[in-house]
């Protein structure tokens, strides 16, 4: 991860020069990249010079190395070199990309007059347009097409923190306000939710809360002037924006932290984009915290709800099992429903009533499904027209989505569940935008839009006779070829067209003798010459002037064409919101009839019933039926918690048997249930849980200085100083980063703690190795006993990976360890010291012996002890996975 500096470290200066040696002048060129340069210190300068890109100085010394591209300098004959570095402008999006990954910002300085009417010695006037940074993008080339990409601001004020977020590719733009004792905690949590490819922080010492966090995470980090976060600053900037009805776009609650970082966020984004008016960013959402469950940074990792933990990617986590949706719209809904799951019994009813309307429905989710693939993103479309940035077949893009509307909306007209009827009344077929594209775009476009063929014949009378011209004035220029072939006597004269010269005659060397007196010499070749008459230069001004004009004029009617539809931006993002709804209902309809989900009860209680649960993703990993048995199925498990007598269970049982399988199935089916999703059980009844804490696996923090105990301390304390009653706790091997008894205190008291405090006493699975602690439920109401089933025989054993009641005696980790592959020595030498250490020996531990008798070669005798211990393989998913 890269932080953004606020100064950059790029710079326009040369090498110092000894006292005495003058300083060269700058050509006008360079002193006008001088001054562009100075206004973008933190960012590295494209600098548009003819069909090229160039950066000059640090910055392509800097850029060079990043880009694998050559350095060369300019001025070489001079003893004061340039650096320089550069490339076609055509390939900008792969250098602009590679530089954003690595942090950095890139601002884009094109050209904005044309040479040829530049007529004293002046370079062409150049601007910078456009300052790409990680947060604010919106070409498709350069974004993640299932991810939003968000752009975060932090205002900080006493015991409050305002965060704002947008996402400039699709224009959603969202705030909050996070209250509270721990800060610091709060905004993290919220930030891992949101994901930020760029973080905005006002510059200077730094509100507590934000000292604290970890902005290690962040792929940038900007800081901006305090000023910039000024309150009032910020409201009229708001105001301005969302005018002509700043009430409509804009909550009356808005508090003022909030408004503080949406303001800088808009005009940190406005800075880098002067040249348009964002017309897609149409309101300020404010999102209440409190009206969605609270998943805090260590659950939404442990729980692998986005990314996997072994390799941060979307495989083996819960995004990729369950998403099964057909638009990047309905993807990125996906997402955002899983990451904050609804607490509100009747909105979560609401969406279960529509996932079962399609659910039942298998040819209207069927047609629905089929007319949603050919949906593209509409969002992202809108964001790229917004900005200036769309190209013709963006547009095609959108009129071929808008043209399966109308079906779409007449499968949904007799739904009865009311989100669907929602849907339904408000539905927007947008035929008229999708005329208006059809009547001027041609079907095949090119991906530029300022070298014409792109309007249709028939759309513009001008236009059309521009174009009569052009073609007939081709075949003017032939016809006159053929004339002059035969006035002339030389066959093989020919009019050919130079982009320097324009159209000439060509004569070979042989036949300069019979060219006539009127021709006039234009340029001589190695082997011809070429020649110009009165009457073809005034043919060619008509055919050229004409090509001018028709780009010029197809450029001009694409561009009120992409203003036009920009006015009903707000139609189409209402739509494609809309679209991503149905997409993401009828995916999950789609996935419970292929996965065999059921439909949970949501109830306001505190009873959380699961029969025959399944764990979503490693069920998936493993598959249906395989030829070997052992592993031919996931093994369903049960789960009772209620307030009054299984509040807590204390799970215990072998390592590798699936305790932490078990624990995270738990928790993706409640997350799954309250986000309006089936889930994989047999039957369910959740109770709403307001928030899910895990205290799962073993890591440390380097970075911020913590051993692995020490995160898991932490972790814990978070636990003990935020959860409820409503609260879902998954505990797993509390007190295992230190000595036994240190250990085994902390984890009782820890179980004590949860079950007695009366501020908390929430519902928990306690998974220990500790089998002491089995003792608790002993007198204590509401705690119970269960274990990993195992069956044993003599020294073989057979995990059953069920969740029996009652407690476990051993934890059988020599016969892991003997599955893993330790040496056989080590193993034997093991089970000695358990049976000495567990008092079925009176002798006293030896020490282990330098020397050992020759015995049979390990391997052979470790696949003859091993074949005692029967398992799932080693390569199980079920076991392996966690």
């Amino acid at each position: 991860m890269t932080t953004q500096y606020t100064t950059s470290p790029l710079s326009t200066t040369e090498q110092p020069r000894p006292q005495g040696v003058a300083v060269p002048e700058l050509s006008p060129l360079m002193q006008q990249y001088k001054d562009l340069k100075a206004d973008h210190q933190d960012s590295i300068l494209f600098f548009r010079v003819g069909d090229f890109y160039e950066m000059f100085y640090d910055d392509a010394v800097y850029a060079s190395k990043i880009l694998d591209i050559a350095l060369t300098s300019r001025d070489k004959n001079k003893a004061d070199r340039v650096p320089l570095c550069g490339f076609p402008y055509h390939a900008a999006s792969t250098y602009i990309s590679k530089l954003l990954k690595g942090g950095h910002k890139v601002a884009l300085c094109e050209q904005t007059e044309d040479a040829k009417l530049v007529k004293d010695k002046r370079p062409v006037r150049r601007e910078v347009v456009r300052v790409y940074t990680p947060g604010t993008l919106v070409e498709s080339e350069l974004l993640a097409t299932h991810e939003n990409n968000y752009l975060a601001a932090l205002a900080p004020e006493r015991d409050r923190v305002g965060l704002a977020y947008l996402d400039l590719s699709t224009g959603e733009f969202r705030a909050t306000e996070l209250v509270g004792h721990d800060l610091s905690h709060a905004v993290m949590d919220e930030l891992t939710r949101i994901d930020p490819r760029e973080l905005l922080l006002p510059d200077g010492p730094g509100h507590p809360a934000l000292r604290t966090l970890d902005l290690t995470r962040f792929q940038t980090v900007s800081h901006l002037p305090a000023a910039t976060f000024d309150e009032t600053q910020a409201k009229n900037l708001l105001t301005e924006h969302f005018k002509p009805s700043p009430h409509k776009a804009m909550s009356p609650n808005t508090t003022p932290v909030v408004t503080s970082a949406a303001g800088a966020l808009l005009s940190y984004v406005k800075e880098l984009q002067p040249l348009h008016q964002l017309s897609h960013i149409t309101a300020l959402h404010i999102t209440p915290p409190e009206t969605t469950m609270v998943l805090d940074t260590a659950t939404q990792q442990n729980l692998e709800l986005v990314h996997s933990l072994n390799n941060r990617t979307a495989e083996g986590s819960l995004r990729r099992a369950i998403d099964r949706t057909l638009t990047p719209m309905g993807s990125r809904m996906l997402r955002s429903w899983m990451v904050r799951p609804l607490i509100s019994v009747d909105a979560i009813q609401k969406r279960q009533d529509a996932v079962a309307t399609f659910y039942a429905d298998l040819s209207l989710h069927t047609a629905l499904r089929e007319g949603l693939d050919s949906v593209y993103d509409l969002e992202r479309v809108t964001g790229r027209i917004s900005t200036g940035v769309a190209n013709a077949r963006d547009l095609l893009m959108l009129s071929l989505s808008l043209s399966h509307l109308p079906t779409l909306g007449q499968h949904i007209a007799s739904c009865t569940a009311p989100l669907i009827q929602e849907c339904a009344t408000t539905w927007d077929a947008m035929q008229d935008i999708h005329g208006w594209i059809e009547a001027a775009i041609q079907p095949e476009v090119p991906m530029t839009i300022k070298e014409g063929g792109i309007i249709r014949d028939g759309y513009h009378e001008a236009l059309d006779e521009l174009r009569t011209i052009s073609r007939d004035g081709k075949s003017w220029i032939a016809q006159m070829e053929a004339t002059e072939r035969a006035n002339t006597g030389i066959d093989s004269l020919k009019i050919k067209y130079n982009q320097v010269f324009g159209y000439a005659i060509e004569v070979s060397r042989a036949n300069l003798a019979k060219v006539p007196e009127h021709f006039i010499r234009r340029q001589t070749l190695v082997n011809a010459e070429r020649f110009v008459t009165p009457e073809l230069k005034e043919l060619e001004g008509k055919i050229v002037s004409a090509d001018e004009k028709i780009r010029a004029l197809e450029f001009k009617l694409f561009d009120e064409l992409r203003v036009k539809i920009e006015k009903e931006t707000s139609r189409i993002q209402a739509m494609a919101h809309t679209i991503a709804l149905l997409d993401v209902l009828t995916s999950l309809a789609h996935l419970a009839q292929e996965r065999r989900y059921v439909k949970p009860d949501i109830a306001d209680d505190l009873e959380i019933l699961i029969h025959d649960g399944r764990h979503p993703v490693v069920e998936q990993a493993i598959g249906p039926g395989t030829a070997r048995s052992e592993i031919s199925g996931f093994i369903p498990n049960d789960v009772c918690l209620n307030n009054e007598t299984q509040r807590m269970l204390i799970i215990t049982g072998p390592n590798m048997a699936g305790k932490s399988t078990y624990l995270r199935q738990v928790a993706h089916i409640v997350i799954l249930a309250q986000m309006g999703s089936f889930v994989p059980a047999l039957t369910a009844k959740i109770g709403i849980v307001d928030r899910i804490f895990t205290r799962i696996g073993a890591s440390d923090n380097l970075t911020a200085g913590l051993s692995t105990f020490m995160v898991e301390m932490t972790e814990t304390a978070n636990i003990l100083s935020h959860a409820s009653s409503r609260s879902l706790i998954l505990l797993d091997e509390v007190g295992r980063g230190t000595s036994t008894f240190d250990g085994l205190s902390i984890a009782w008291a820890v179980a004590e703690y949860i079950h007695t405090y009366r501020g908390l006493q929430a519902r928990t699975l306690f998974a220990t190795h500790y089998h002491e602690l089995t003792e608790l439920p002993n007198n204590r109401a509401g705690m119970k006993n269960y274990h990993i089933a195992v069956q044993e025989k003599g020294d073989t054993i057979l995990f059953l990976r069920k969740i029996v009641e009652g407690k476990a005696d051993r934890s059988y980790g020599i016969h892991v360890a003997q599955l893993a592959g330790l040496p056989i020595p080590v193993i034997v030498r093991a089970k000695e010291i358990l049976a000495q250490l567990e008092g079925q020996s009176s002798d006293p531990i030896e020490s282990y012996p330098h020397q050992t008798a020759k015995s049979e070669p390990s391997s052979t005798l470790a696949r003859s002890n091993k074949a005692k211990v029967h398992n799932v393989p080693d390569d199980s998913p079920q076991m392996g996975l966690f």
